[in-house]
């Protein structure tokens, strides 16, 4: 079976990175998906997306994701965040307690680590 090399990265650490069989990510000109042989593709992510990654040797990850850019090149996927967490990090009680927030900043990012946990749990 053809495999990526795929990574997630964020301002702040290295989330993942190893083979993977697929990756989507939502970028601002909608949801990709990347399977090895795909084209050279560089996108912007989107404010409040998800990235999905379908390891080879293990369960699917889903992480929330703030701006950044995903890149193509080869069988290799790069993803590039401003801010990232895995679904399975959120507290989803403390990310709702801040929908309502006045900073933009930490409701988006609340609202993108609801969207991880929602996308992980179908």
């Amino acid at each position: 079976m053809a495999e990526l090399t795929a990574q997630l990265v964020a301002v702040d650490r290295l989330l993942w990175k190893g083979q993977a069989s697929i990756v989507t990510a939502q970028t601002t000109e909608g949801e990709i998906g990347v399977l090895p042989g795909h084209e050279p593709l560089l996108g912007q992510l989107k404010d409040n997306g998800v990235v999905t990654i379908r390891p080879t040797d293990g369960e699917r990850l889903v992480a929330a994701v703030q701006g950044g850019f995903l890149s193509v090149v080869g069988d290799k996927v790069t993803i590039l965040a401003d801010y990232a967490v895995f679904a399975d990090e959120v507290d989803t009680a403390e990310a709702e307690s801040h929908l309502d927030d006045e900073d933009g900043t930490v409701k988006a990012r609340s609202e993108a680590q609801l969207a991880a946990v929602r996308r992980q749990g179908q």
